[in-house]
């Protein structure tokens, strides 16, 4: 009785989660706005990347690769999800921003997502049918609820990567930030301008963090916008607090003739000891981990050498 109610519950659960999915819910003004902001956005993404991309070889069409379909197939599944994102409204801000910094699309992510926990609750009925082929007894009820589980950690899983390798690639760009301050107060110091200390500063290397401010500042040179407000507008679209700061202080320079050289150079000293300081903790929590792991060996070699005296007296007892 309690397995077929829970059954049940489950059920209903999930066609609710089928009907709020699927239907077409009604959007305000602000949600327009922002889903034709990110068609156009996607389409100039989609703009460049065709016209970087090589055209079609009608030679190798005949011979592609299954790799190269799956590519293809994976493409045509990441578009579709990006559109039906854009139809249905979500906001997804935190993933947004974490696929920003990673420079990935909303449809490759949730495709990933979705091909993994497809994979992986597949898995198990696969198992279970050639273990039972081969004679295995095993119950019926298991794999369902284990591939149930397996699909939904598969599905998880994409966001816990992204999740990581978003906040070191943001800790990256917060070190590439205090060297930028430093750069733009030195061009500052040598008799340049300020659109021309940060345009100066953003080309000295091709790091992928200058090369996001140097096209940042190339933007807004072709949109007629201020260099600083489209640094607030990468850092706000990326999460990075200090370069939203950063924009701030410049444009109070720029509208108020503030002594921008020396806030600039305050700045990054204080950004270099902010990172000095979380690499400090950092390598703390690393030597408490390493010390665990050191105590963890110990005991279990102790419990290794008394097993036996222990066993032995247990025997005579």
């Amino acid at each position: 009785m309690n397995a077929a109610v829970l059954t049940g519950a489950l059920a209903g659960l999930g066609c609710y989660l089928l009907l709020r999915l699927w239907l077409r819910p009604r959007p305000g003004v602000a949600v327009l706005v922002a889903r034709i902001d990110a068609g156009r956005r996607s389409m100039r993404g989609h703009t460049l990347s065709d016209a970087q991309a090589p055209g079609p070889d009608p030679a190798a069409g005949a011979g592609a690769s299954p790799a190269d379909g799956f590519r293809a197939w994976m493409a045509r599944l990441a578009d579709a999800l990006e559109v039906l994102a854009a139809e249905r409204g979500w906001q997804l801000r935190r993933t947004r921003s974490d696929l920003a910094v990673v420079n990935r699309t909303l449809g490759a992510f949730l495709a990933t997502k979705l091909v993994a926990g497809a994979v992986l609750f597949c898995v198990v009925p696969l198992c279970w049918t050639a273990l039972r082929t081969a004679g295995v007894p095993l119950p019926g009820g298991v794999p369902l609820l284990l591939a149930l589980v397996l699909g939904a950690l598969g599905a998880f899983l994409p966001d816990l990567a992204l999740r990581g390798e978003a906040e070191q690639r943001r800790r990256d760009f917060r070190r590439v930030v205090g060297v930028f301050l430093d750069l733009v107060a030195m061009n500052l110091a040598g008799g340049r301008g300020l659109p021309e200390a940060l345009l100066a500063s953003a080309t000295v290397s091709d790091y992928w963090a200058l090369v996001r401010i140097r096209q940042a500042l190339a933007n807004a040179r072709l949109f007629g916008t201020t260099p600083w407000e489209a640094l607030g507008e990468l850092g706000r679209e990326i999460a990075v607090e200090e370069l939203v700061d950063m924009a701030g202080a410049l444009a109070l320079a720029a509208d108020d003739g503030a002594k921008i050289r020396t806030s600039l150079a305050a700045r990054a000293a204080t950004m270099r000891r902010r990172e000095m300081s979380d690499s400090e903790g950092q390598a703390g929590e690393r030597s408490q981990s390493m010390l665990v792991a050191q105590l963890l060996l110990c005991s279990a070699f102790l419990l290794f050498l008394a097993y036996p005296a222990v066993a032995a007296l247990l025997v005579s007892a």
